[in-house]
């Protein structure tokens, strides 16, 4: 049985990373954010999420 997530992703299909700052252009997500956010627990989707807001573009 898979385990329903609460917590959405922050993707907004701006899918592109930028070579300097290794982070999403559209999410602001790291690759290995990205990757890791489909098996993440809500927890960890959170944390993910928090760390966003100091990231600028």
């Amino acid at each position: 049985m898979s385990e329903l997530r609460s917590v959405a992703s922050p993707c907004i299909n701006v899918c592109q990373i930028n070579r300097r700052t290794g982070w999403c252009q559209g999410c602001r997500r790291t690759m290995d954010e990205i990757s890791r956010w489909p098996h993440a627990n809500d927890d960890e989707r959170r944390a993910i999420l928090a760390r966003l807001p100091e990231r600028t573009k």
